[in-house]
């Protein structure tokens, strides 16, 4: 793009997509300018896996020393019972080559850390009001000046507020798949430094992940959609979790600790698991990206199509500079391949991580029983 000025591109949320997005987007002669609601980037979030595809996204990118630097230490997954028995642990069906597990904000950092020589970055802020026409998009921020774009890219998530803005409000697009999620840092080492530990009750889960040092809890839950539930409202949100696992008594008695961690966290990630569904990812000089286009499962595997996805979208927008219908158009089809299937593996997800009776429980646990262990280490010579 010698000589000509560079299109400029404003990218919505500084997670996983949008950083990635920005990345690509610069190396290719674009300017991206990304702007995200927090102060900053979250500490709080659950481990992802970086696989496949993305893995090799991650590799071109340079990244993947920093990634392995930050990658978890478990090597298996244990169910515990009511009793405190442990069903494993079972070998965990990655890493392989490249691939590896991270803490997602450690993911989203490294990131923005990689995008951030070449793009903009607005932290603090938000979209208020888009506005388009045939040479741009108009845009209100709540603090910055109103700028002009030549495109719009919402990387928001699963609340996002450019597919608010643009295509309609989310109760059309977004779909409450019977189940809640929270997580939040412990700010301690896990008992097991090798051990993912998950806890069951009918309709309830609790995961421990010993993380990379600083272990995690996920609370996954079974509950009706809340349509009035404010997603900011972090006291709101404590009390539904409270109220979930209120009475249960697992052994060992570990809920009570982590339910006093809960009351007292100020970084507590909460939020429906849904499934967002949007019949066309673009209109206009907008389009939808990662969880606002396509929020997909249970298997951690939302980061790695996020990065899939944006270095999709920078890769046709690159190939059709003038044309971004086309771009957008290229990217949806192929990125849609990709994440179609994911969205079809919640139902299996669910029954296997919060079985809803008694019955799926055992039937579960026995199931367990047969897939592959993680070997005992080796006796150790006596001296």
């Amino acid at each position: 793009m010698a000589g000509m000025r560079r299109p400029t591109v404003l990218i919505c949320g500084a997670g996983i997509a949008g950083p990635t997005l920005a990345y690509w987007l610069a190396r290719h002669g674009f300017h991206p300018t990304v702007v995200e609601r927090a102060q900053g980037l979250r500490s709080s979030g659950n481990p992802v896996d970086v696989r496949g595809a993305a893995a090799q996204v991650a590799s071109r990118m340079g990244i993947l020393p920093r990634l392995r630097d930050a990658a978890t230490h478990a090597t298996g997954f244990a169910f515990v019972t009511a009793s405190g028995r442990r069903i494993g642990p079972l070998r965990l069906g990655r890493p392989r080559g490249d691939e590896v597990e991270v803490p997602r904000d450690d993911l989203a950092a490294i990131l923005s850390d990689a995008a951030r020589d070449n793009a903009e970055f607005l932290f603090g802020d938000s979209i208020t009001a888009l506005r388009q026409d045939t040479g741009g998009v108009d845009v209100t921020f709540q603090r910055a000046a109103p700028r002009r774009f030549d495109l719009v890219v919402g990387a928001d998530g699963l609340h996002s507020t450019v597919r608010t803005l643009v295509f309609g409000p989310e109760t059309g697009f977004v779909h409450h798949l019977g189940l809640y999620i929270a997580t939040l840092p412990l700010g301690r080492p896990a008992a097991d430094p090798t051990t993912i530990l998950m806890y069951n009750a009918p309709g309830r889960s609790l995961t421990v992940h010993p993380g990379r040092g600083n272990a995690g809890a996920a609370f996954i839950f079974r509950g009706p959609s809340l349509p009035e539930l404010d997603h900011r409202d972090v006291e709101a949100h404590k009390r539904i979790i409270l109220d979930a696992y209120a009475g249960d008594r697992w052994q060992p008695p570990v809920l009570p600790e982590l339910l006093d961690r809960l009351r007292a966290a100020d970084d507590l990630y909460f939020d429906s698991i849904s499934q967002v569904q949007v019949p066309a990812w673009s209109r206009g000089r907008v389009t939808l990206l990662g969880d606002a286009a396509s929020c997909v499962s249970l298997f951690g595997d939302g980061s790695s199509l996020a990065m899939i996805g944006a270095t999709t979208l920078a890769e046709t927008l690159a190939a059709t500079p003038h044309d971004h219908a086309a771009a957008f158009h290229t990217y949806e089809t192929r990125h849609r391949k990709a994440s179609n299937p994911r969205q079809r593996g919640h139902v299996l997800a669910a029954a296997l991580l919060v079985p809803a009776t008694h019955t799926g429980l055992t039937a579960r646990n026995l199931t367990t029983r047969l897939l592959p262990r993680v070997p005992a280490p080796a006796p150790r010579p006596a001296r």
